[in-house]
């Protein structure tokens, strides 16, 4: 699905909010608890340390936190949220959804909710959908949540992913564009299920109901093919980013702040050479959250927001990739 730059209705980001536990586990943690050490960590992924929500924590506990951050950013009362997405696939159950639990939480009382489920492109697959519900001219003020307590779908015995991924929630309230600005310009999302046996989580659905057999063959653990997901990733986001700036009608040139999705280092970087992008203008985050999945962009947006780096006017481009496959990337004006 594809969005040009023409639109009756301008569509923006109003206000931000992120959330991360407390809880942080460094490197050196992990070295104690699989077979692994800093430097190796630090050096196939970038990261140093993520953070792990509570036991008693659950995805709609942190994306209730940000997205009441998001609407006092805002602005805006809770009453007045015409619509709730959460983009998760770690939801707090399987039904009813995490997004009417976030509602409850936060007092969205007018508002109608679902679940949104893409993996770590699932963020920007929610922002996409609000903006086409609100140029439908129906909604205009929406709720889009990035969350995820992948700690919870993570083996910690396998030092391959266990390494990779934390907890934390990001959100966005979009709204139609008043006065000046052009929100957000272009858009273009893709899938390809040929490729989903290479990331997933086996158990717990109705291919692989849980059972004693599931569990004992840890069918409800994160199931990853390293090499050939970094391959897929790296040409995936660059070429979906290409081709927004050319809907657009922008150069690499034009961008102010790139944001992708925050998987590894050396995939952010390959993708930031691709396009012969330089790193000082990328907002990364992984080297103190980890992969969050969902919710990569829209904390690393939030921070980025909040500490100034992004300023109203500026340029940014967002890129992601996640199981499904799944991809997709976003331009718009701050």
């Amino acid at each position: 699905m594809a969005q040009s730059a023409e639109q009756t209705i301008r569509v923006g980001i109003a206000g931000t909010g992120s959330y991360l536990p407390e809880r942080i586990l460094t490197n050196d943690d992990l070295s104690k608890m699989v077979d692994t050490s800093d430097e190796w960590i630090l050096s196939r992924t970038g990261m140093s340390e993520r953070h792990i929500a509570r036991d008693d924590e659950a995805t709609s506990d942190m994306a209730a936190v940000a997205a009441q951050r998001a609407l006092e950013s805002a602005g805006v009362a809770a009453e007045d949220v015409d619509l709730v997405i959460v983009a998760t696939c770690t939801p707090d159950m399987i039904f009813p959804n995490t997004a009417c639990a976030v509602q409850e939480k936060i007092g969205a009382t007018n508002a109608y909710c679902f679940d949104l489920s893409a993996a770590c492109s699932g963020f920007l697959y929610g922002l996409e959908t609000a903006r086409g519900l609100i140029v439908s001219g129906i909604y205009s003020n929406v709720l889009v949540i990035g969350a995820e307590k992948m700690s919870c779908i993570t083996d910690w015995e396998d030092r391959g992913t266990c390494v990779l991924f934390g907890d934390g929630a990001g959100a966005v309230l979009v709204q139609p564009l008043q006065g000046e600005g052009r929100g957000i310009i272009s858009s273009a999302m893709g899938s390809d299920g040929t490729l989903g046996d290479l990331l997933k989580l086996p158990g717990g659905g109705s291919r692989f109901p849980a059972s004693n057999a599931t569990v004992n063959e840890r069918l409800h653990y994160t199931k990853m093919g390293g090499n050939k997901v970094f391959k897929n990733a790296v040409v995936c986001m660059a070429e979906a980013g290409q081709k927004v700036l050319s809907q657009a009608g922008l150069e690499v040139s034009d961008v102010d702040w790139l944001i992708p999705h925050q998987a590894n280092m050396r995939i952010i970087k390959a993708i930031a050479d691709r396009a012969a992008f330089p790193m000082e203008k990328v907002c990364t985050n992984l080297e103190r959250v980890g992969n969050i999945s969902g919710a990569s962009v829209p904390v690393a947006l939030d921070e980025a927001v909040r500490d100034g780096r992004i300023k109203r006017g500026d340029t940014i481009l967002s890129v992601v990739f996640g199981a499904g496959f799944t991809w997709g990337a976003m331009v718009l004006e701050w």
